[in-house]
């Protein structure tokens, strides 16, 4: 198990490394997170909804990911709300305390059948914690940290971030606050995210080690542009305040696009990202970080909107709301005089939302206003239901003007249900709900095609529910390519490769965390052996 002395000190990307390491090694491995909360989620091919981290890591492992590697995702609706999805589904919205003295019991005996069955069907269970082990207001009933490891009998590797600074304190800090068969537990330290000369590190290394009486087994230099997904805001706010806005860190090497001409001096399309305070998925937009002629903006307030080339409005775990901050901080109307002007604006889930006439909401699903207006740009009102959608969808997507039809495929998480209000509306795309279930019953594997999404008469505003739209590589250098022409720009080929990208990540982080963990001891204190 992977645990850390705080929030973002890199478990998830460890626990996505030692799931790389160990499927590469030739052990059948899967991750598991008891209880996760995050507004970025992920859909299983049955159409359940988990965190992202641990869909991410299971494509690490090179398997489908199930409810079993996240029984439990909390995802927060303000005011000490959540949302508490149970195996993939929404049980329904708890306060922390009510969920605290009413649920946990049940929590803590459903995480347990779930890291079970793991545990029968893989070889290597790699379980991963969440903020911080030693909270001392919720240790008595917490799901997620040491009890979980006891309960897997699971030994701890305990992570902490030197970025930040304070590292000694926090893991002796740590160490102090822990019971004494929880220190029993911990097999040994992995320092974080390292700058500099390792050699510099050493006394204090060798303090820890005489501290504690546990070995570091590694210092982790940081990683930088590595190229995987972040699992929440949190770590989001982390990279814009480390890339200044614009993702400048997150830049793939001029060496991943040679044969683009001219790659190192093209003119940057400025791409604006409205920073909801609800924001969820926001990892639709990761692969326009790594394009070589985007620039991606965040932006809160009207004196940072500018004049972008396009606009993105993303998802959000509370549209009502997410929606009336625009209107309070006017971005909602500088977003109006865009799109009027000829601005270029994508929406999606939330954002495409938005884009309809009517917010309704008359079981006050997601706020206490049953009716709202939005921009009014698309014939339709969306209705908050007290079922939530998520299923995988694929199909073809072709815009006004557009010469060639591109293959989509993504998957959909809403509460909202859209309502044709009569006029003519151009869909998006036609796309087909993919039905696991029915392939494994020999039926076919698609339902039966149906119009999704919106898009203006000329192309420029386009609407969707399907998160991961901008992951499929020829349609988002099709989108891209008419922002250029926009721009007076000429076209570029495609030559990003997401998905392969993103393979060759994993195999990086790994390779990376070989160098500097010591894996011949994680290999002894998990009792296993190399596979040949």
């Amino acid at each position: 198990m992977v645990q850390g002395t705080t929030s973002d000190a890199g478990k998830s990307l460890l626990t996505t490394a030692l799931c790389r390491i160990f499927t590469q090694d030739g052990y059948r491995t899967a991750p598991f997170k008891s209880q996760n909360m995050s507004l970025n989620s992920y859909v299983t091919w049955d159409g359940k909804e988990i965190g992202r981290a641990q869909g991410m890591q299971a494509d690490a492992c090179g398997i489908a990911a199930t409810t079993d590697m996240n029984p439990i995702l909390l995802k927060p609706k303000g005011n000490m709300t959540s949302q508490v999805v149970v195996h993939g589904k929404p049980l329904r919205d708890y306060d922390a305390r009510a969920y605290r003295e009413e649920y946990l019991a049940e929590a803590g005996k459903i995480v347990q059948d779930a890291v079970g069955r793991l545990r029968n069907e893989y070889e290597v269970v790699v379980l991963e914690g969440a903020g911080s082990p030693v909270e001392i207001n919720l240790k008595d009933r917490e799901i997620v940290n040491m009890r979980m490891a006891a309960w897997a009998e699971a030994p701890v590797l305990l992570v902490a971030d030197i970025d930040r600074g304070g590292v000694f304190a926090s893991i002796v800090g740590t160490m102090e606050l822990l019971e004494p068969h929880e220190r029993e537990r911990v097999a040994g330290f992995v320092i974080n995210k390292f700058r500099g000369d390792v050699s510099l590190l050493q006394p204090g290394l060798d303090f820890l080690e005489k501290k504690t009486g546990k070995p570091v087994l590694g210092v982790i230099p940081y990683l930088e542009a590595l190229g995987l997904e972040d699992e929440d805001s949190l770590s989001l706010d982390s990279r814009l305040a480390r890339d200044g806005f614009g993702g400048s860190g997150s830049r793939p090497s001029a060496g991943e696009f040679a044969g683009q001409a001219g790659c190192d001096s093209l003119e940057k399309l400025d791409i604006a990202v409205l920073r909801l305070p609800r924001i969820s998925n926001f990892t639709d937009i990761d692969p326009l970080y790594y394009e070589p002629d985007v620039r991606i903006r965040y932006v809160t307030e009207t004196c940072d909107f500018g004049q972008p080339d396009a606009v993105i409005i993303p998802g959000s775990k509370n549209t009502v709301e997410d929606w009336l901050f625009l209107q309070e901080c006017g971005l909602a109307q500088r977003l109006v005089e865009y799109a009027s002007a000829g601005g270029l604006v994508a929406g999606i889930c939330g954002g495409y939302e938005m884009m309809g006439s009517r917010l309704l909401d008359p079981m006050k699903v997601e706020s206490d206003k049953e009716e709202t207006a939005a921009l009014g740009w698309f014939p339709f009102s969306v209705v908050f239901a007290a079922d939530k959608r998520t299923v995988r969808v694929k199909g073809e997507a072709q815009l006004p003007g557009w010469q060639e039809k591109h293959s989509i495929a993504g998957y959909e998480i809403h509460m909202g249900e859209v309502r044709s209000e009569g006029d003519y509306a151009r869909p998006f795309i036609l796309a087909r709900e993919e039905e696991p279930l029915r392939a494994m019953s020999g039926q076919s594997q698609y339902e039966s095609a149906y119009a999704e999404g919106a898009a203006s008469g000329d192309g420029r505003v386009w609407g969707t529910f399907i998160h991961g739209v901008l992951h499929n590589d020829d349609f988002r250098r099709a989108w891209l390519n008419e922002v250029r022409a926009a721009r007076g720009l000429g076209p570029l080929k495609p030559l990003l490769r997401f998905r392969e990208r993103r393979e060759a990540a994993f195999d990086r982080l790994a390779d990376h965390v070989r160098r500097h963990l010591d894996m011949e001891v994680i290999y002894n204190i998990t009792g296993l052996g190399r596979k040949l």
